[in-house]
């Protein structure tokens, strides 16, 4: 084995997939920054392919589908095919690489259908949703990987040469001090011992610096606008460009090194969707210490759990904010959060607070971030001040310098905590690192989004969580992105404003929950319509699965049939996308996650922890690492290990279903608690909402199993009505018929009640958690802190079904 640059002796660590070195890539110090196009660099692929990895990658024995289930036979018998890659065709033995991970081969669809304007194929017969949506050509000839064969040759390089490919993207990034050691050391098999991820080990860099400096004086961006923020009122907007955003971090750095924050330390930021929240974390990102983001719709409990879980010595906040028409005191909720951790001993030391409604008696055209005033400003708002601890942002703004030297961080020194639920126990604190998220996040972002220097991005999730940190923050700047931050909601002041937005900023990519979508597709079309929405290209999904109804709609009515739709399966534990169409190159079908990105392994294992190949359905597991991949769960590395690679050793457990189909997409069938094991037939509580939602009168549905004496599992479900309609036997008929003729006789639910709304967290999803117990009568909810609304629950509680309906 020989490559340019030093000579290295290759090291073993394992004699498993899941446990071995690669060797360091010996990427440049200081470059400049070409774009991150694979298709103008294909150097690599031409290659030839070299055993980097010891031992070699070789797959474990993989078993052939076990025969279909009875439900499956008699969808097959009866023609109903209401789920898109169900064929009669008989399935094909996978051949290579690609198809042995269930990727596509490079053949024309199936069936004699004929493009339409859109350039999509309809398949002969075949209604909307089992329509294959292509790219249009206008798409095609800009996009970065502009065929299903070149995204082939890069996943192909990705996953077989992984310190080939990130190496030559790490090129495009500051490195203070190349990595000495091994590229990539890993381990996933817990009987092997402990389980750890290590990309670029011992290599140097601030991602402070590479999203903010390099665009200023190496890309010469400094004058590009970073973000346009859009205030909770209409006609509250500003801008901040590149150089201004930088000399704000600047500032806020050597604020928290005045208040004695350190490289380590811990830093919890409770703001709502303003650009000093931006400024804050990549202040912290800056300096060194690790930022722990709580989304500001959350408890003072829930702030208070997660201060002092990770040992934050400092906490941000506001001191109030609109959402929609509610006021929200958030000075408030972070005194009593920060009392309750005097009182469990643990005082934190600052509170820093952004006068966000005050800005008008500010005149807050000097505010650190050029907001304006808020129109709706609320003097009235009592804000206590413990003169102990509280400390204005503006003031220490306006006595900090301009400058501030990066901190240099390991590579694999963590970069944040962002803690996230889990069914039982207390939240998990997820730590991501420096170097392999900075790469991860920029790569999914510039490819998934086909993103070139004159879009304008739009992601509308919340930098509280996982999306807003990758796609609002970290991968928008890493790329020299303008982006629009957004601080309202989706109905407010009426249900047009999010296509008003996309008009006011000639948005071209737009990213946003299947939730939302559902939303305003209550509303009709007459909302989006009556707006041009001519700049969009590219729309995105992201959350949960999107029922292919929503999908329809998105993209007929918000994407007038012309722009691809990238419906994008990750984690917050994964970082960044795993599974997800690319707008050029990938036909769609409405529903489906599609294919794995560049570096994702996935694989569908049966109980017994068996590899299924071709059509196959079952756990979700990923079966090598990939640089964005959280690394522990802070301060319990065992719950870590439990977690994510007890069940299934030697590979990551997602915890998620997924149903491959014979074109190999990927289809995620719902977390693995929400399969619902009906007279020994396992069915998708995804596939029966989805039927449901079909119905004109239901605007959205969630099933959960219940008991039941003889099947011993039935299905329970909730249906929240459009406006208009009635519930009624007549309708509990209609929509039993439907799912009958849809899914199949066996997934005739016994129970459907109607829900005017359903228990969602301040994020959008559903809690399934929650349902269950409600189905069943079971009081003891456990943790309900982030329920949007706790009056829904009560409501479901007090008119659930008595009886067999």
């Amino acid at each position: 084995m020989s490559f340019h640059g030093p000579t290295l002796s290759p090291v073993t660590l394992g004699s498993t997939p899941s446990a071995f070195t690669l060797w360091p890539h010996p990427f440049r110090q200081l470059s400049p920054a070409p774009s991150l196009d694979f298709s103008l660099s294909p150097s690599f692929l031409s290659r030839p392919y070299r055993a980097w990895l010891r031992p070699p990658l070789l797959p474990k024995p993989r078993l052939r589908p076990p025969s279909p289930s009875p439900l499956l036979r008699l969808r097959l018998q009866a023609g109903l095919f209401s789920a898109p890659g169900h064929s009669r065709r008989s399935q094909r033995r996978p051949r290579g690489l690609e198809l042995a991970m269930g990727l596509p081969e490079e053949r024309g669809r199936s069936g004699s259908g004929s493009r339409n304007e859109s350039g999509s194929r309809e398949e002969a017969g075949a209604g909307d949703r089992a329509r294959s949506w292509s790219p249009p050509p206008e798409v095609r000839r800009s996009a970065h990987v502009p065929s299903l064969q070149r995204y082939r040759e890069l996943h192909r390089s990705s996953v077989e040469e992984p310190r080939e490919f990130w190496g030559d993207i790490a090129k495009e990034f500051y490195w203070k001090t190349p990595c000495p050691g091994p590229f990539l050391q890993y381990n996933f098999d817990v009987t092997k011992g402990k389980i750890f991820i290590e990309w670029m080990k011992g290599a140097t860099t601030n991602i402070c610096y590479n999203v903010l400096d390099r665009n200023v004086y190496e890309k010469k961006l400094g004058d590009k606008v970073a973000f346009y923020w859009e205030g909770n009122e209409p006609g509250e907007t500003t801008q901040i460009t590149y150089r201004e955003l930088l000399v704000q971090v600047c500032r806020f750095s050597n604020v928290l090194r005045k208040q004695g924050i350190r490289k380590g330390d811990r830093v919890s930021i409770y703001m709502p969707m303003i650009l000093e929240l931006v400024v804050a974390m990549l202040a912290c990102a800056r300096l060194g210490a690790l930022h722990s983001i709580v989304f500001a719709g959350f408890s003072a409990e829930s702030l208070c759990e997660r201060i002092l879980d990770s040992s934050c010595s400092l906490l941000i906040t506001t001191d109030a904010f609109y959402r929609g028409e509610k006021l929200v005191n958030l000075k408030e909720l972070a005194d009593e959060a920060l009392e309750k951790c005097r009182e469990k001993g643990f005082p934190v030391k600052c509170c820093i607070v952004v006068k966000h409604l005050g800005r008008a008696e500010l005149g807050m055209g000097a505010s650190p971030s050029q907001s304006p005033p808020i129109k709706r400003s609320c003097p009235d708002v009592q804000i206590s001040w413990n003169q102990g601890i509280d400390l204005w942002w503006h003031e220490l703004m306006q006595e900090a310098g301009d400058e501030f030297e990066p901190e240099w961080c390991d590579a694999e020194d963590p970069l944040f905590i962002l803690y996230t639920s889990g069914s039982t126990g207390k939240p998990k604190g997820v730590v991501h690192t420096v170097g392999g998220y900075m790469l991860y996040v920029a790569t999914t972002f510039k490819y998934v989004f086909d993103f070139h220097a004159e879009d304008v991005f739009w992601c509308t999730a919340d930098i509280g969580w996982i999306t807003g940190h990758s796609y609002v923050t970290y991968g928008p700047l890493a790329n020299g992105a303008t982006s629009v931050l957004f601080e309202g909601i989706p109905t407010y002041p009426d249900v047009s404003r999010l296509w008003n937005i996309v008009d006011k900023y000639k948005v071209t990519k737009f990213y946003t929950a299947p939730t939302a979508i559902r939303l305003l597709m209550k509303y009709g079309d007459e909302p989006v319509t009556k707006h041009s929405r001519a700049s969009l290209k590219v729309l995105g999904t992201v959350g949960e699965p999107i029922n292919p109804e929503a999908w329809l709609w998105y993209h007929r009515v918000v994407g007038a049939q012309r722009c691809p739709i990238v419906d994008t399966f990750w984690q917050t534990e994964t970082g960044g996308h795993m599974l997800t169409p690319l707008p050029g190159a990938t036909p769609m079908k409405p529903g489906s996650a599609s294919f794995p990105f560049f570096g994702v392994a996935p694989a569908i294992l049966n109980e017994s922890g068996e590899e299924l190949e071709g059509e196959a359905e079952g756990y979700l597991v990923f079966k090598q690492p990939w640089p964005g991949i959280m690394r522990t769960v802070y301060g319990n590395h065992a719950r870590f290990e439990t977690t994510y690679f007890k069940k299934f050793p030697g590979y990551y457990v997602t915890g998620d279903g997924c149903r491959r189909d014979q074109d190999g997409y990927y289809w995620i069938t719902g977390r693995i608690d929400d399969m619902l094991n009906v007279s020994g037939h396992l069915l998708s509580t995804a596939e029966v909402e989805s039927a449901l939602v079909e119905h004109e009168a239901v605007a959205e549905a969630a099933v959960v199993g219940h008991p039941h004496p003889v099947k011993g599992e039935c299905l329970y479900c909730f249906v929240t009505l459009c406006d208009g309609h009635t519930f009624n036997s007549t309708l509990t008929e209609e929509l039993k018929k439907q799912i009958r003729e849809k899914i199949g006789p066996i997934a005739t639910p016994d129970y459907i009640q109607n829900a005017p709304g359903l228990p969602k967290t301040r994020s959008g999803k559903i809690m399934r958690r929650v349902l269950r117990k409600i189905a069943q009568n079971d009081h003891d909810l456990g943790d309900t802190s982030t329920v949007a609304d706790p009056s829904v629950i009560s409501h479901l509680f007090t008119h659930r079904c008595l009886t067999i309906q």
